[in-house]
């Protein structure tokens, strides 16, 4: 199981569930932690990831899946702090029922056709450099393609 890491949390971010769910809120009170996203509105989970892995992420309104790796930057507003916008970050960009891909600031919008759902399938083989990115769908729990990362990763991973 993933579990949301509050050292990494963006202070207007609200964890809860076990630390298995994050909403966009008014500002908390999180203490000062020099791993805490202070730009972005962004979250790392606890675990580190490496061989093979599947997570699903339930969202709405908007959300940024991601792995990353541990070392991405997290003071400031600046593009490369960004999941996805950076050499460190894969990212599937999720809002309405429209994704856009992006790894080191390049960014594949991907057609989608309309749908209901909004449950995002993970799956990470680390040894063979993959992250796959797939659209669960909420009545029969099919998995439907949305795109594959290729990549050399050189160090474990965190869902972000």
């Amino acid at each position: 199981d993933l579990t949301l890491d509050p050292n990494t949390a963006h202070t207007h971010l609200s964890l809860s569930e076990g630390n298995r769910k994050v909403t966009w809120r008014e500002n908390q009170s999180y203490p000062k932690h020099p791993e805490r996203f202070d730009g972005w509105y962004q979250v790392m989970c606890r675990e580190s990831l490496t061989g093979r892995c599947y997570w699903e992420t339930e969202w709405s309104g908007r959300a940024d899946i991601s792995v990353t790796y541990k070392g991405i930057r997290r003071k400031g507003e600046s593009y490369d702090c960004r999941f996805g916008n950076n050499e460190k970050s894969w990212s599937l960009w999720c809002f309405g029922n429209r994704y856009s891909a992006c790894h080191n600031k390049q960014v594949t919008v991907i057609p989608a056709p309309p749908s209901h759902t909004h449950r995002v399938g993970v799956y990470l083989d680390w040894s063979s450099g993959t992250v796959s990115f797939y659209k669960v769908s909420s009545d029969t729990h099919t998995l439907t393609h949305i795109h594959t990362f290729r990549s050399t990763f050189t160090e474990p991973l965190y869902a972000g």
